[in-house]
């Protein structure tokens, strides 16, 4: 087991007359490997959540555990965790300061205590992960497409070797192919390292065709956790709360509505297509 999260809560400005329940008993489990979606309106914890998980923010009540570990245990240290779970947050590139990419992705391992060569490789490795291509490695940072940026942020997280990866909207402000991109590497990436990441986004589109199982927040609570396929059926009970679900999901709903034999659990296009084709055939 990665990371077991126990009935926390959190409420922000305790005791100060402007108090907002933001995280209300939550419960929940990551297995290691998991590819796995979050979600929710804004304002619904989802972001108060993912900073518990490496310790940034301390819960009221509830224990986190990680490998077996409570987190917060006097002799624990939460610096550690915080190489093992690695969170790249939004407009992370803005985080960015070396004079050069390596530089900059040498930061955070240089900080281990490592040798200069074990510095360089994990750097030259997280590099490799996020796909960014070799000619940029030294150039100047701030002189690359927002894309771009975007991987040398999370390379700069991936060279501390983290167990779990937490991305908060890592497609936040790119365009369509800078978006694919950038996401269709992270799915490499798990492919060939099998960490855990937790994927927030806004897109259900990016959602459906990426995790295998979601996590859905409201008003601080966990509404839903349950397999990918299995929460866009639910996507009556999501319009509720302001979330949608893929406009595959819509589209099959309504040919099902008008009499045709469709599965309406598709969540892409190919699905939806083959679902299609084999009902014209009957």
């Amino acid at each position: 087991m990665s990371i077991i999260v126990d009935k926390i809560s959190y409420v922000y400005g305790a005791g100060s007359g402007y108090e907002k329940l933001a995280l209300d008993g939550i419960s929940f489990a990551i297995e290691r490997g998991e590819f796995i979606g979050l979600i929710g309106h804004t304002g619904s914890g989802k972001s108060t959540l993912i900073q518990h998980l490496n310790g940034l923010i301390k819960a009221d009540k509830g224990s986190i555990y990680y490998n077996g570990q409570d987190i917060y245990d006097k002799d624990y240290s939460l610096p550690k965790l915080r190489t093992k779970v690695g969170l790249v947050f939004q407009y992370p590139e803005y985080q960015l300061f070396e004079e050069t990419v390596f530089k900059d992705v040498c930061y955070g391992p240089s900080n281990l205590g490592l040798s200069q060569k074990e510095i360089e490789l994990r750097a030259f490795e997280a590099l490799r992960l996020v796909g960014l291509p070799n000619e940029l490695y030294y150039q100047s940072p701030f002189e690359l497409s927002g894309g771009q940026k975007r991987r040398v942020a999370i390379a700069s997280v991936l060279a501390m070797k983290p167990e779990v990866l937490i991305l908060d909207e890592p497609t936040a402000g790119l365009d369509p192919k800078g978006r694919d991109d950038i996401l269709d590497q992270i799915k490499k990436m798990h492919e060939e390292t099998n960490m855990t990441i937790i994927l927030v986004s806004h897109s259900m589109e990016d959602i459906a065709k990426y995790v295998s199982r979601i996590l859905v927040m409201n008003k601080g609570k966990l509404m839903y956790d349950d397999s990918t396929r299995n929460i866009f059926t639910h996507y009556k009970e999501l319009e509720e709360i302001n979330l949608a679900a893929p406009q595959i999901t819509y589209v099959m709903n309504e040919l099902k509505k008008c009499g045709m034999p469709v599965d309406t659990a598709a969540m892409t296009v190919e699905e939806a297509k083959e679902s299609i084709l084999k009902a014209l055939r009957k």
